[in-house]
């Protein structure tokens, strides 16, 4: 159960990883674009298990549809809409509310791309299995997914209702031994 201390909006921290991880999206971006052709590999830090490779995405998430990326524009916006109203009306723990600011800087990361390129700028490669290339907005969308799952799905599992006493009713059945009440005398019957 979450602690009234605890439980709290809290904006700073939602807009302080937006802005801070939206900003490392785009920076990373730029000086890929800037330092690659398209389809050029980098072998560091790890050649032939992991590599830097400029490659563009016109689809949605892993390359598919492609050519309808932009048309994922409202949804973008929506997500980082309805994070930021989560986390300021939202009474959760710290992890949450820095989840929604990952969430919503990978879907505003990946939206400032299709509106001014028209396509995503992609540059991380698993290259060992063959991983389809992605980037740093992408890497924090999966990393908010896990956190949001593991917060309230440790919620879920650690939250055990508990009747609270003032609700208890007894109910008592009656039996034939019961004794009927007892009356006054002058009373009439």
């Amino acid at each position: 159960m979450v602690k009234p201390s605890e439980a709290k909006p809290r904006p700073g921290l939602f807009w302080a990883t937006v802005l801070l991880m939206l900003a490392t999206d785009q920076a990373i971006k730029v000086w890929t674009r800037r330092t690659f052709h398209e389809g050029q590999s980098l072998a560091v830090p790890w050649p032939g298990v992991f590599e830097l490779r400029l490659t563009y995405n016109e689809g949605v998430a892993f390359g598919m549809l492609q050519g309808l990326g932009v048309m994922t524009a409202p949804i973008a916006v929506a997500i980082a809409l309805g994070c930021a109203y989560y986390s300021h009306r939202g009474r959760e723990r710290r992890t949450v509310h820095l989840a929604l600011g990952l969430l919503a800087a990978g879907s505003l990361g990946n939206l400032v791309d299709r509106v001014w390129l028209g396509r995503v700028t992609d540059m991380f490669w698993f290259r060992a299995i063959n991983f389809p290339v992605f980037n740093f907005a992408d890497s924090c969308i999966t990393v908010a997914a896990v956190l949001l799952v593991w917060r309230w799905g440790r919620e879920a599992v650690t939250h055990v209702p508990h009747p609270h006493p003032a609700t208890e009713v007894e109910t008592v059945t009656p039996t034939e031994d019961v004794d009927p009440p007892i009356r006054p005398a002058d009373e009439p019957t």
